[in-house]
């Protein structure tokens, strides 16, 4: 078995002791090094090059955020951000996601041993998928050779797009490398669009840090998603961390319920739990689109939209950080068509590519 060599960087001795004491109880898994802060890995880096490296994002010194980028310039390799749950960590995490950074595990400010011991299967499942990862998706999109310039998306001709889309309703899951995939298919999004409903898997509190970030970014309206929201053409919902949305339908309103409730495929919000509902209320009206990410959490659910007349979309391959969610979708015959990443935003507006 090839093991997956781990550079563990973290200015907290204790973090550092428990983490690797975590992967190394792994047979895949091998914590090659660790380091107090970047200029102490950099050493480390000139000596051997890890598969996946585990970073903190606030360290005296150099700070993670320059680490990272100096890194996916210099010899891109997929990084599993640690980060804390404060207001300031999750604002941090989103530069180091929009960076190249793979996944995000989350640390509390106190009782770190204890915590770090309870969430060790989010930890190894992390790396395992980090691993994974096509790195070359990772690469912030100016670094890419030949990256295409994002240019608006025209609405759909004759001025009838508000009257067509106010009953239209596309809903997307995505995981691992969603955060970029998802900047790169709203952003040349017009203002007159369907309304979308979103579960991108991210812990509690950082999804409204990256609903503000893509709201600074984008035409349409970007925001976390709350209890009885309606949704509107041009904007777009996204379910908050450690919650599911669900889509209802009011008369000719859709709008969504933000519930608690168990994990389902071990989320959180679950993409097969928002893709169910919008089956149930949508249905033909409704387009499903299932992207990059590990695991097969939206692929019942995007078959479910199939049943009910939904169009159903699937990330290809070849653009995907991870190919898993797509790859299950397609192998249970829940997808209509697979495009490659750029091509989403003309599903999006009910236009072929």
């Amino acid at each position: 078995m090839r093991q997956i060599k781990v550079l563990l960087v973290d200015d907290s001795a204790v973090v550092r002791q428990v983490v690797q004491a975590i992967l190394d109880k792994e047979p895949d898994i091998q914590v090659m090094a660790t380091a107090a802060d970047p200029i102490f890995a950099l050493d480390k880096l000139s000596r051997a090059w890890p598969d996946v490296i585990v970073l903190d994002v606030e360290m005296p010194r150099m700070d993670g955020i320059t680490f990272l980028k100096k890194i996916m310039v210099e010899r891109p390799t997929p990084i599993v951000i640690c980060s804390s749950l404060t207001e300031k960590g999750a604002e941090t995490t989103m530069q180091a996601l929009a960076a190249g950074a793979v996944e995000i595990v989350t640390k509390p400010r106190f009782g770190l041993k204890s915590f770090l011991q309870e969430s060790a299967a989010t930890l190894v499942t992390a790396v395992r998928t980090a691993a994974q990862a096509n790195v070359r998706q990772l690469m912030p999109k100016a670094s890419r050779p030949g990256a295409p310039r994002q240019e608006a998306v025209p609405a759909s001709p004759g001025g009838h797009a508000m009257a067509r889309t106010t009953e239209r309703i596309v809903a997307i899951g995505t995981s691992t490398g969603g955060t970029q995939a998802l900047e790169a298919i709203l952003t040349p999004l017009p203002r007159v669009c369907p309304g979308l409903v979103i579960v991108q898997h991210m812990p509690e509190k950082f999804t409204a840090s990256f609903a503000e970030r893509l709201n600074s970014l984008c035409r349409i309206e970007v925001r976390e998603a709350r209890h009885n929201d309606r949704v509107l053409p041009g904007l777009a919902l996204i379910a908050p961390g450690g919650k599911h949305m669900l889509l209802k339908r009011s008369g000719a309103y859709y709008h969504v319920e933000v519930v608690d409730g168990p994990q389902v495929n071990r989320h959180r919000p679950s993409v097969d739990v928002l893709f169910r509902s919008v089956a149930r209320f949508a249905g033909k009206n409704a387009t499903g689109i299932i992207m990059t990410g590990m695991g097969d959490d939206g692929a019942r659910g995007l078959k479910d939209m199939a049943r009910a007349g939904a169009g159903t979309v699937a990330q290809d391959e070849a653009s995907c950080v991870v190919f898993g969610m797509p790859k299950e979708a397609i192998k249970l015959g829940a997808v209509d068509r697979v495009l490659p990443l750029q091509e989403l935003p003309l599903a999006i507006l009910g236009q072929k590519g």
